[in-house]
């Protein structure tokens, strides 16, 4: 009984002592998809993603021509070939088939590759602002009220214009 009672005192000593030390907290929040979206450079890393699914899509396309130009081949003269020349077209096809599917799944990791290597000094600039805005305005925590994390808070300051004004953004 002895124990708990300690305990519960050691607790209630150590949750005051907490509380009574958080005064010099200061928190403020960002939106950081926002921010991202405001940076100029964005626009450019968006313009060279769109060339590069572009390009992923044209030759994709390519090749999905191809598939449907053997199949109507295929159809269309299946009935006058032999079964050797038939068994053959019908691996070209099937060949032609695991083609394009391998292409389909190696053109989407490129294109996240891609766009993680473009957009990852973005990222950087954005952090290192922030980090600079916090530090300028002595706070102790910056959340990002992007990601959704932050259910409930006291007011806390939104901190956007500054970091868009570090950035030179509008």
């Amino acid at each position: 009984m002895k124990i708990v009672k300690i305990t519960i005192l050691m607790f209630v000593v150590a949750l005051s002592t907490t509380v009574m030390g958080q005064k010099g907290v200061k928190v403020g929040h960002i939106n950081s998809n926002e921010l991202l979206t405001a940076m100029p450079e964005r626009t450019a890393v968006q313009k060279d993603l769109e060339e590069y699914a572009n390009q992923l899509k044209a030759t994709l396309d390519v090749m999905r021509k191809e598939y449907e130009t053997k199949v109507g081949e295929f159809q269309g003269k299946q009935d006058v070939m032999t079964d050797v020349i038939k068994e053959t077209k019908i691996k070209e096809i099937t060949d032609l088939e695991k083609r394009i599917s391998e292409f389909q799944q190696t053109a989407e990791a490129d294109l996240q590759k891609k766009e993680q290597t473009l957009l990852q000094p973005i990222i950087d600039k954005a952090k290192k602002a922030i980090d600079d805005v916090a530090k300028e305005n002595n706070y102790t925590y910056i959340l990002d009220s992007s990601v959704g994390v932050v259910l409930y808070s006291v007011d806390s300051d939104n901190i956007l214009a500054k970091v868009k004004t570090k950035l030179g953004i509008e």
